[in-house]
């Protein structure tokens, strides 16, 4: 990947896409108790979400995000998703194929990995079916010192200008539910 996009790039994109959003700026996070202590000035309600970025033994990868207090279990979901056992991919190619480091992971570095017209898609884009029950959904713009509410289609139209066709699964239940 050369120099992946940076969160001005990403806040063009979404424009150009007529998605609105609002951003929160706080205190860098890593952790989902730290984010849960840096959101005191955001509005109440909404999906705080988190994004796992994970891989099996045949390196098929997928991004998968999950409401933030959802615990994964990764053998039902790599069964749920139809790949092998599931682990976290490496740091190393996260930054390579999604151009963010560990604590940034985020729907929006789809962007640093948009699929071009006739390419198979290097990665499933798996979210949950409770978590796009809520409204706004929050996800860090490519860096892990702030927030952004965006509404659960502009996901959707963003996941989909990238290039993916996301699947929604229900992680309460045994198999995957359809695509959205």
């Amino acid at each position: 990947m050369e120099s992946p996009l940076q969160e001005e790039d990403l806040f063009a994109f979404l424009d150009a896409l007529g998605i609105k959003t609002e951003t929160y700026r706080h205190a860098l996070v890593f952790t989902v108790e730290e984010a849960q202590r840096e959101r005191t000035h955001m509005p109440k309600g909404g999906g705080h979400c988190k994004s796992l970025f994970v891989r099996d033994k045949k390196k098929r990868r997928a991004l998968v995000m999950v409401d933030e207090n959802r615990q994964v279990d990764l053998k039902a979901l790599s069964d749920t998703l139809g790949m092998g056992r599931l682990s976290f991919g490496s740091p190393d190619s996260l930054m390579a194929m999604l151009g963010v480091i560990p604590g940034s992971v985020t729907p929006f570095s789809l962007i640093n990995a948009q699929v071009k017209a006739g390419e198979e898609p290097p990665l499933l884009v798996a979210l949950d079916a409770a978590m796009m029950a809520k409204t706004p959904l929050y996800y860090h713009p490519l860096h892990n010192a702030a927030t952004t509410a965006i509404a659960p289609d502009d996901l959707l139209r963003f996941i989909r200008a990238c290039g993916y066709e996301p699947v929604t699964v229900d992680l309460d239940q045994a198999a995957p539910a359809q695509a959205s």
